[in-house]
């Protein structure tokens, strides 16, 4: 699922006199929203169970990492619409729009939230604070955000012809193979579309107590109807793919999402891919589709792990490499004391792409937002591992 409008909110106003509300109160909520982001979810899945066996992935909740999420994305879009100067959080919106398509959220489950959000702003901040007039501004802030969500993800969902959260399959395992202590690669084969260069699939699996839980996986190698992914053995759904789950059994996937793609494909300008850990996955499916077409266009490759005994797909990116004569590849292991330096490269007019964990993420973005113009690339696209709040800033 992928179109190339974008989920602005550039043309959205609040009304002048919630605008005022929201610049008052803003700070408050800001101060308050991880406490509210808390009471939020314990009072939602107090009321509605089926979502966090269904629909929410538990490890997250436990960690705390979808409340940092929610906070981020709703103090975030507030700030921005009170703000003349803020850009627009379109790489926010796109973000959560494909997330949410790939967990097959639909329209209805939007009023689930607000009911829950807004007793939970309420009990944290207290009724003398949250009067008629202050809970009218921010319910516009909701509604308006939603909106754009709404309608961006009926037409992610047009894109592939399918209903609103008709997107779960009927899947068979068909190979299965354990690339290191760490990472399982598996091939999935079904009633799946064509997937984009550097998307992704959300795995259901039915756990031992019951629950269906999902966690989203890059796609390593793109075809209709059979989807390859690598799994690093981490939390409730992996740990079941690996020990649970073998060849000729059937498990759902999703059709395939996600905003970070290889765009432009055919573009002769250079590509830079950077990642670190696990998140080769989705640079393995972007090198995987520049082998599959005969792509010439200079790429560079840098990846950091921690040693090459763990860099999971290093076999299977070196054999896409020997596809690909004008691929520069330079793998960086800690055990080695090597880091990524993007700075040593050159980097002018290229698309780069990143994707691993938040420090690494923001290590290299600084570093890419300290080279001098002559130098600069022309464009930087990232995907995160998890839900996480320090990009939305």
């Amino acid at each position: 699922m992928f179109v190339t409008t974008e989920p602005t909110s550039r043309n959205r106003h609040l009304k002048p006199e919630n605008e005022e509300i929201i610049k008052a109160t803003l700070p408050a909520v800001g101060e308050n929203i991880g406490t509210i982001a808390t009471t939020f979810y314990r009072t939602m899945f107090g009321k509605h169970p089926e979502l966090l066996a269904n629909t929410f992935n538990r490890g997250n909740q436990k960690s705390g990492e979808q409340q940092k999420a929610l906070a981020a994305s709703v103090a975030t879009f507030a700030s921005m619409l009170v703000n003349p100067d803020a850009p627009d959080p379109v790489d926010l919106l796109k973000r959560i729009g494909h997330k949410h398509v790939s967990l097959g959220i639909t329209e209805d489950q939007y009023q689930v939230v607000y009911e829950n959000l807004f007793a939970a702003i309420v009990e944290v901040l207290g009724a003398d604070v949250v009067t008629a007039e202050v809970a009218a501004a921010w319910s516009e802030v909701y509604w308006i955000m939603a909106d754009v969500l709404i309608t961006f993800e009926k037409e992610l969902y047009a894109s592939d012809g399918v209903e609103p959260g008709d997107v779960f399959r009927d899947v068979t395992v068909v190979e299965k193979d354990a690339v290191s202590d760490q990472v399982t690669v598996y091939v999935l084969e079904g009633e799946l579309s064509q997937p984009l260069p550097g998307q992704y699939t959300s795995i259901g699996v039915i756990l031992e107590d019951g629950a269906r839980q999902l966690r989203q996986y890059s796609i390593i190698a793109q075809e209709p109807g059979r989807y390859t992914i690598a799994v690093e053995t981490e939390g409730e759904v992996s740990t079941h793919l690996r020990e649970k789950v073998n060849v000729g059994d059937t498990i759902q996937a999703t059709l395939a999402a996600g905003d970070l793609v290889l765009k432009n494909a055919e573009d002769e300008n250079p590509l830079v891919l950077v990642s670190s850990g696990i998140g080769s996955t989705p640079m393995v499916g972007m090198l995987s589709y520049l082998a599959r077409t005969g792509s010439g266009r200079p790429t560079l490759y840098l990846h950091a792990d921690d040693s090459e005994a763990l860099h999971a797909q290093r076999a299977h990116t070196t054999t896409l490499l020997e596809k690909l004569p004008n691929v520069t590849a330079e793998a960086c292991y800690r055990t080695e004391g090597v880091l990524v330096d993007v700075a040593k490269h050159d980097l002018r007019g290229a698309d780069v792409y990143l994707c691993g964990g938040n420090g690494f993420l923001q290590a290299v973005r600084d570093d890419l937002a300290n080279l001098p113009d002559d130098k600069a690339p022309k464009s930087v696209h990232f995907e995160l591992f998890s839900p996480n709040d320090w990009l939305l800033g």
